[in-house]
Formats: C-alpha cells, sequence, structure tokens
C-alpha cells in the first residue's frame, strides 16, 4: 500500500469540496479550499495507491503551524489514517521550521479531540461562539496546540 501526500492542485478541489460537504455540517467551500490555494497555504491530499482519500491545510507564521482543515473521507474512518496524516504534517511544519502547531476543534467533536490529544495537543484557550451550530445557535471552539 503507497501513501502519498501530494500538493493539492485545482483539479482536486471538485473531490475535496465534495467530501468536505459530506463530512461537515458546515463545510468549507471549493472557494475556501481555492482561496487557501491562491494564498500559497501548504494544501495537500492524501493519496492511497493512487485513489485520494483525505486533505488537510496548514499555513505558518514565523515558528507556528495553524492546522486550518485535516479530514479523512468518510468510508476511511477509524483506520488511523487521520493520525498518519496529521503525523505527518507535524513532521512537514517541523521542517519548515515550525516549534509548535495550533489548530482548533469542535468541543462536541470527540473523535477529533481524542486524535488531538494522543498526538500531544492540549487545550490552550476557547474561542467563544466562534463555530455555527445545528440548531442555530453557535459553538465554542477549543483552541489547542502542540509543540513540535
Amino acid at each position: 500500500m503507497a501513501e502519498c501526500l501530494d500538493p493539492m492542485t485545482e483539479s482536486d478541489l471538485d473531490w475535496v469540496a465534495a467530501q468536505e460537504a459530506d463530512l461537515h455540517d458546515f463545510p468549507w467551500t471549493r472557494g475556501n479550499f481555492a482561496d487557501s490555494l491562491h494564498a500559497g497555504y501548504d494544501a495537500r491530499v492524501l493519496r492511497i495507491d493512487g485513489a485520494a482519500v483525505g486533505y488537510a491545510i496548514m499555513f505558518r507564521v514565523l515558528d507556528e503551524a495553524h492546522l486550518l482543515n485535516i479530514s479523512v473521507m468518510r468510508a476511511l474512518h477509524n483506520h488511523g489514517i487521520g493520525a498518519r496524516m496529521l503525523r505527518r504534517f507535524m513532521d512537514i511544519a517541523r521542517e519548515q521550521g515550525a516549534s509548535q502547531m495550533f489548530l482548533e476543534v469542535r468541543p462536541s467533536n470527540l473523535p477529533a479531540l481524542a486524535l488531538y490529544r494522543r498526538l500531544g495537543f492540549v487545550a490552550v484557550g476557547r474561542r467563544k461562539r466562534y463555530y455555527p451550530a445545528v440548531d442555530g445557535g453557535r459553538e465554542d471552539a477549543l483552541l489547542m496546540r502542540t509543540a513540535l
């Protein structure tokens, strides 16, 4: 089984946007992903045996890496793919000179919280009413950080 974390290109955007819409109640749009590419963010697609299975977006500011989005297609959840992809992004950030990585996560996203904690992330803050919620309200975000 060959895994490659390839740079995301314009030709990936339809697939990425479709996966995002399948995975999230409030998905990023195709335009959000295109904007990330044009801004020069580190956007990548994970391929296993040539087939796209996940994607992630990260940007760096000075010695900080910020993970904006990381997702694995629904059919492959709970197979360790997200953890492998996140570890690789942590390595990439370290190689690019980052000493720490930050991300935001919904407190209700228990699987993601468990993954992030397992990989050394700790909550360092809370962004009040950060995310839209399905009940029409807003949900806080936990700001998490790990040293690289």
